[in-house]
């Protein structure tokens, strides 16, 4: 058997490594879960918080960038909605990421990298959403930072900052024979 296919000790220090990467990702996996199911539960006050960014109406009156307000219920409707959705399949992909690494937790290097390649996924996912979705679009277009009552850009910048950070490591290539070597 080629080392790249054989299987791990299972009380090695490689071990701890990918069952860190697995709560890790796991622990995404619950944040983004909780996100969804909290829209999906509390609607009346999430939906007020896209109202109003993409409303404008907290903004100072007088900015130039008012212009771009969206005031149609339906289309800011349809946002909440896509934003609802981008929130729960960022957590279908932790979800996935997090069991497919646990099924390869002994399994060969090359194993245990496909399974988390599932974690790209997710983080990608996570950062279209909180990074394009709320600091791109909602922060910058929608000049959510000019509103003192509904900006959340700061807890944005924490979700995606977080998100990065657990998938940089998760990534990284240090949980296999070759890692042995650290």
């Amino acid at each position: 058997m080629r080392r790249s296919e054989q299987t791990i000790d299972r009380g090695g220090p490689m071990i701890l490594i990918r069952l860190s990467k697995i709560v890790l990702t796991g622990g995404l996996a619950v944040f983004a879960f909780l996100a969804t199911f909290g829209n999906l539960t509390d609607y009346g006050s999430n939906w007020m918080f896209v109202h109003h960014v993409l409303a404008m109406d907290t903004v100072p009156p007088d900015s130039n960038l008012t212009w771009r307000a969206i005031r149609s219920e339906e289309a800011q409707r349809t946002a909440y909605a896509l934003i609802i959705i981008a929130e729960g399949l960022t957590c279908l992909a932790f979800v996935v990421a997090t069991l497919a690494m646990a099924r390869a937790l002994t399994s060969s290097r090359a194993a245990f990298q496909r399974a988390k390649s599932y974690t790209a996924v997710g983080v990608t996912l996570g950062f279209l959403t909180w990074f394009v979705g709320f600091t791109a679009i909602g922060g910058e277009w929608f000049a959510m930072w000019q509103s003192h009552s509904w900006n959340g850009q700061q807890p944005a910048f924490r979700f995606y900052m977080t998100i990065l950070a657990v998938g940089i490591y998760v990534l990284m290539d240090n949980d296999g024979e070759r890692a042995q070597h650290l």
